[in-house]
C-alpha cells in the first residue's frame, strides 16, 4: 500500500493566485489537488498546512473515503469552504495518486466514461451590446456551442463579468477590496436587449448563458426569467441569494427558464431543498469548493434522481488542477450539463503543464494516469502572492449588496 510520507502547501501567482497541496508516497508516487479559495487563499493553506498535513503522514493513499470522512467528521467543526476546499485538495491528490498506480486517467476509476468529451461554455462580454455580441461571434468561429453573455449596464461605472478595455476578465483586482455601483432598475433593462440581438446574430442552435450573480429578488429574477423565455437561454445562473432556497419557488412560479446556481455551495446539505424539490434544473458545485471529486459525486448522485444536471463553476479563480478534474467528473457522471471554460493565462498552463483539451466546443481531459496535470515547482517559484480582493457592491443609494 502506498504510504503518505509529505505533504506540501505549494502558493503561487502566475496572473493570479493559486494554492496546491502535493503529496508524496514512500514508492515515489505524487499527486496535487486544488485548495484555491479567491480573496481566501491563505486561510485555506493554514489550514492545510498548519491542521491536515500533520494528521497525514503515514496514512494509506488508497483509502480515499476513510481520509475524507476523516478530515470531515474529525474536525467537529463541519463544512463551511475554508474547510472543504482543503479536504477537496486532499482528495483530489489522492485520486491523482490512485490513477497513477492504477496507470489509468482517473475517469476510468470513476466509472468510466458516460460521453465522448465535455460540453463547455466559454464567456462573451463587453461594455456594449455590439462590443458583447462581436465577441460571441468570434466564439462560435472558435467552435463554441454555448457561450455566456454579459455586457456594461448603461449608466453604471462597470458591471460584473465585463473585462476592462483591452484586459483579461480577473475580478480579484485590488489589494483591498475596489466598490462598484449597482442598479437593479437599469441591469433588467438592458439584459432582454442582450439576448434578442444575441439570438439574432448567432441563430437558434448556440445555447446562450447569463450570470445574475446573486444580484435580484426572487420576483425580479422571476421577471427577467419571463423577459428571457423567447430567446430560449440554457440558463440563467444564481439569480438570487441561495441563503433563502423558498426563493427559488417563486422564482419557479413565474418563468421556465432554466435555473442554475451554486458555485458557492460547499456541501450537499446547501443543495438538497432545492435538488428535491426540484426548484433547479443544474448544480455548479465544485470540485474545489464541494469537498473533492468523493463529495462532489455524492451531489450529483443525488440530483440525477429529480432530472437536476451538473454545470460545475470553472472560472480561472480555479487552477488547472480543478479543471481537469472537473472533467474527470464530467465525462463520468451520468448527468452532466455543461462545464464552464475560462481558458487560463499562458503563464498558468506553464506552471501546470496539463493533458486536457478543447475541440469543437468540447473539452476532454485526456487519458494521461490520474488527473493528467501537474505542477512545475520551480516555474511556480517565481510568482510570489499578491494579495487580490473580489470587489464589493452597493446601490446606487450606498446601501452594500450583493457582489
Amino acid at each position: 500500500m502506498p504510504i503518505i510520507t509529505d505533504a506540501r502547501v505549494i502558493i503561487t501567482s502566475p496572473g493570479r493566485n493559486f494554492v496546491t497541496l502535493k503529496l508524496h508516497c514512500d514508492e515515489g508516487t505524487t499527486g496535487i489537488g486544488d485548495a484555491t479559495l479567491n480573496g481566501r487563499e491563505l486561510a485555506v493553506a493554514s489550514y492545510l498546512a498548519d491542521h491536515v498535513v500533520p494528521c497525514l503522514i503515514g496514512r494509506d493513499a488508497h483509502r480515499i473515503e476513510d481520509i475524507w470522512q476523516y478530515l470531515y467528521k474529525g474536525a467537529y467543526w463541519r463544512r463551511g469552504p475554508v474547510t472543504m476546499s482543503a479536504i477537496a485538495a486532499v482528495d483530489v491528490a489522492l485520486w491523482d495518486i490512485k490513477g497513477k498506480l492504477a496507470g489509468l486517467p482517473l475517469y476510468q476509476l470513476l466509472g468510466g466514461a458516460s460521453r465522448e468529451a465535455c460540453l463547455v461554455y466559454c464567456h462573451a462580454n463587453g461594455t456594449t451590446i455590439e462590443d458583447t455580441i462581436a465577441t460571441a461571434l468570434a466564439h462560435r468561429d472558435e467552435g463554441y456551442r454555448a457561450i455566456r453573455l454579459q455586457c456594461g449596464v448603461p449608466g453604471l461605472a462597470s458591471t460584473y463579468g465585463v473585462a476592462k478595455p483591452g484586459q483579461r476578465y480577473e475580478p480579484a483586482d485590488a489589494a483591498l477590496p475596489s466598490e462598484a455601483i449597482w442598479s437593479t432598475e437599469k441591469y433588467l433593462r438592458v439584459v432582454p436587449e442582450l439576448f434578442a440581438a444575441a439570438r439574432e446574430a448567432l441563430g437558434p442552435d448556440i445555447h446562450l448563458l447569463h450570470d445574475v450573480h446573486h444580484r435580484l429578488t426572487p420576483i425580479e429574477a422571476g421577471r427577467l426569467g419571463r423577459d428571457l423565455e423567447p430567446y430560449r437561454p440554457f440558463w440563467i445562473e444564481d439569480p438570487t441569494p441561495a441563503e433563502q432556497q423558498e426563493g427559488f419557488r417563486l422564482i419557479r412560479q413565474h418563468t421556465t427558464t432554466p435555473i442554475a446556481v451554486g458555485e458557492v455551495f460547499n456541501s450537499i446539505w446547501d443543495c438538497k431543498t432545492l435538488i428535491e424539490q426540484q426548484l433547479i434544473d443544474y448544480v455548479r458545485a465544485t470540485v474545489v469548493h464541494a469537498g473533492g471529486i468523493t463529495h462532489l459525486r455524492r451531489i450529483a448522485a443525488l440530483a440525477d434522481l429529480y432530472q437536476v444536471r451538473t454545470g460545475c463553476h470553472g472560472a480561472t479563480d480555479l487552477s488547472p488542477v480543478t479543471m481537469a478534474a472537473a472533467l474527470h467528473f464530467g465525462l463520468s457522471v451520468p448527468n452532466f450539463g455543461v462545464q464552464e471554460h475560462m481558458p487560463h493565462t499562458a503563464e498558468t498552463d506553464a506552471v501546470f503543464p496539463h493533458a486536457y483539451r478543447f475541440e469543437d466546443g468540447r473539452m476532454h481531459p485526456g487519458n494521461a494516469p490520474g488527473l493528467g496535470v501537474d505542477i512545475d515547482e520551480e516555474l511556480a517559484a517565481g510568482y510570489d502572492y499578491k494579495r487580490a480582493y473580489l470587489p464589493v457592491n452597493r446601490l446606487e443609494d450606498g446601501t452594500l449588496w450583493s457582489w
